[in-house]
C-alpha cells in the first residue's frame, strides 16, 4: 500500500510557517508534510526531520533531491530534539510537527510484525538495530499482570485480562514468535461477537505492544516538553495522534500550557479528517490534530 499522509493540508496550514523559518518534523515517515512545506514555501524553509527508521530517511532523501532541496534528515527519536538541534548548530525553531501514526510502509513492508495481516516475526521495533525489548520479549517473559496492564493502559483493550491469561498459557507450550501465533491466541481468548466487530479483534493488542516496545508515550511526553522549550515565541507545535491514549497526553499537555499563560490553542477542538479523506484513506479515520502557539 502506498503511504498517504494524514491531515496533510490541515497540519501544514495550521503551523503557519513563513519563509525563512526553521521547521522541525519529528516523525518524518513518508515525508508528506515536510515535502509539502518545502514545495509550498519554494525551499525557503530550513527543514530538520528525524525518524527512527533508516528506510524512511533514505526514501525521503531521494524525494528531496528530486525537488532540488537539501533537508537535514537525522536518524534519531524526536525525543532527542535538543541533541539533534545542538548538533546542527540550531538554537530554536519556528514550527514543530509530530505525526504519531505509523506509515503504511512500516505497517505493510517492514517484516517486523507491526501488522497482523502478514505472518512475521513479532519484533515491532522501529529501528532495524536490535533493541533490548521487542514484542517477543514482552510476550514470552513479562508477567500476566504486566501484559494485561499494557493492553488496557495503552489501547483500552476491554478483554486485556483474558488475552494476557491466554498469552501466558500459550507460551508454556511453545514460545510466541510470530504475528499469526498471537492473532490465534487472541482469537481464542475473546468472545465471538468481538471477533466479528468493525475493528479487527487483534488491533488493540498489536497497538499496545508496539507502544510498549518503543516506549512511545514517554517519548511523546519528552518530545513535547523539550520541543516547547526550543520553540520560538509565536511558533506553533502540532501533534497528530491516532488513539485515545496519545490524544489524552497531547490534550492535557496543551491545556496546562494554556493555564500557565505560555500557550494559545489554535483549535479548541481537535481537527479531524474530512469524510472524503477517510474514504480515500480509511486508516486516517481515528486521526486528531491539535495545534498550540507559544505566547
Amino acid at each position: 500500500m502506498i503511504h498517504k499522509t494524514v491531515l496533510l493540508n490541515e497540519a501544514v496550514e495550521n503551523l503557519n510557517i513563513k519563509k525563512g523559518s526553521i521547521y522541525f518534523d519529528g516523525t518524518l515517515g513518508g515525508a508528506g508534510h515536510s515535502l509539502k512545506v518545502c514545495s509550498d514555501l519554494e525551499g525557503s524553509v530550513k527543514i530538520i526531520a528525524t525518524d527512527r527508521d533508516m528506510l524512511s530517511i533514505r526514501n525521503a532523501e531521494k524525494r528531496f533531491i528530486d525537488l532540488g532541496y537539501k533537508a537535514n534528515l537525522v536518524l534519531s527519536d524526536y525525543r532527542n530534539i535538543d541533541t539533534v538541534l545542538k548538533n546542527l548548530g540550531v538554537e530554536n525553531v519556528n514550527a514543530i510537527l509530530l505525526d504519531l501514526g505509523l506509515s503504511s510502509d512500516q505497517l505493510d513492508a517492514s517484516g517486523r510484525g507491526f501488522t497482523f495481516r502478514n505472518n512475521e516475526p513479532l519484533l515491532m521495533t522501529f529501528s532495524e538495530e536490535q533493541q533490548k525489548v521487542d514484542a517477543q520479549v514482552i510476550l514470552n517473559n513479562w508477567s500476566e499482570e504486566t501484559i494485561a496492564d499494557i493492553l488496557y493502559g495503552y489501547s483500552d483493550e476491554r478483554y486485556s485480562r483474558r488475552i494476557a491469561k491466554a498469552i501466558v498459557q500459550a507460551r508454556l507450550t511453545k514460545p510466541i514468535e510470530t504475528t499469526f501465533q498471537l492473532v490465534e491466541i487472541i482469537r481464542n481468548a475473546v468472545p465471538i461477537g468481538y471477533q466479528k466487530g468493525k475493528t479487527h479483534f487483534a488491533t488493540k493488542t498489536f497497538q499496545a505492544l508496539r507502544i510498549a516496545v518503543n516506549d512511545e508515550i514517554t517519548a511523546l511526553k519528552e518530545g513535547m516538553s523539550k520541543g516547547w522549550k526550543l520553540l520560538n515565541k509565536e511558533g506553533r507545535m502540532a501533534v497528530i495522534s491516532f488513539h485515545s491514549v496519545e490524544d489524552r497526553e497531547v490534550k492535557n499537555y496543551f491545556r496546562d500550557l494554556v493555564k500557565t499563560g505560555e500557550g494559545r490553542l489554535i483549535n479548541k477542538k481537535p481537527i479531524i479528517p474530512t469524510d472524503e479523506e477517510i474514504r480515500e484513506n480509511p486508516r486516517s479515520r481515528s486521526a486528531k490534530l491539535r495545534v498550540i502557539e507559544k505566547i
